[in-house]
């Protein structure tokens, strides 16, 4: 039988990558989006289904009695449900290591934006501020270096080492959180309230699991002892939004820089549309892993997932 794919949300990945068609006879049906309503009946007839985002639940799932496959077209799998795939011998497949640059220097760039005031000095240039200065430069924005401070990993998978070979490059030193909740652990490592407590910028590098969602909250952002900017290009349920909106406001962090958002894309009255009216909060819209490199890179390890199932599923014939 040939196999049919199914792309559930094409427009998520720029249009700029170099895609290659599998190498098998295969029936290719692409969307450039798939809202809720939608996903039983576009993979009914599928044998592989690809999705960055689309949630791919039990009741769906199970009208898609051809399915042999989901590949991931992402590193996180929380809209899966995994264990009915285990339960019905649907593999699954993500993408790993493609964003070992993009994302780390994402967060950097987010660390030295805040830092640097860059935001609020744009818009006072544009408003005319320089002129008005009557000298070569004007300082109503405190500026303040990142080396010599202390950057807090929160996740220390191949996203916040990449962070934090940049970090040290910076002169800054590097504390790795051990795990939340965790009474022992390796002398590399340091317990999860200390880096709240020690760190100038914490930067969160976790998946998003029961376990994880809202790790940071009123009682995290309490502990935070040096007022840190937070920096988020993971997964905005980690982030408890209206404590850190709290958290801005009474000056228990200075400055956040996030990529991602608890909804997305945010609603006009959401927490974080409110906060990115802000100077001291930046808002990207889900950008960090899109560098041009690292969505090719994707893409080949996309096109390598349908490969290897080809073969696999030949071998078993």
């Amino acid at each position: 039988m040939t196999p049919h794919i199914v792309f559930l949300d094409a427009e998520t990945l720029p249009a700029s990558i170099d895609w290659r068609a599998p190498g098998f006879p295969h029936r290719w049906t692409s969307h450039a989006r798939t809202a809720p309503h939608e996903v039983a009946e576009r993979i009914r007839d599928a044998s592989i289904v690809i999705t960055n985002k689309v949630r791919l639940d039990a009741e769906a799932l199970a009208r898609a009695p051809k399915l042999e496959l989901i590949a991931v077209a992402a590193t996180g799998t929380d809209n899966i449900d995994l264990s009915y795939c285990q339960q019905h011998g649907i593999a699954v497949r993500n993408v790993r290591g493609y964003a070992v640059h993009t994302v780390p220097e994402h967060a950097l760039m987010l660390m030295l934006a805040l830092r640097r005031q860059l935001i609020p000095y744009r818009q006072a240039l544009a408003q005319g501020r320089w002129q008005q200065s009557q000298q070569f430069c004007f300082h109503d924005f405190p500026i303040r270096d990142l080396a010599g401070d202390t950057l807090g990993l929160i996740g220390y998978g191949s996203l916040g080492q990449g962070l934090a070979r940049l970090a040290q490059a910076l002169g800054m030193r590097v504390l790795i959180s051990a795990r939340i909740g965790a009474d022992t652990y390796p002398p590399d490592r340091t317990a999860f309230s200390e880096v709240l407590r020690q760190s100038d910028v914490i930067s969160l590098h976790l998946p998003l699991t029961p376990e994880t969602r809202h790790c940071i909250g009123a009682p995290e952002f309490a502990q935070m002892a040096k007022r840190p900017l937070l920096i988020n290009t993971a997964r905005g349920g980690l982030v408890d939004e209206q404590a850190l909106a709290s958290a801005l406001e009474s000056g228990q962090i200075t400055g956040a820089g996030f990529d991602v958002s608890q909804q997305e894309p945010p609603a006009t009255d959401s927490v974080l549309w409110r906060l990115a009216e802000r100077q001291d909060f930046l808002l990207t819209p889900h950008v960090a892993w899109a560098g041009a490199q690292a969505t090719q890179a994707l893409a080949d390890q996309l096109h390598r997932h349908l490969e290897d199932f080809w073969q696999q599923r030949q071998a078993g014939d």
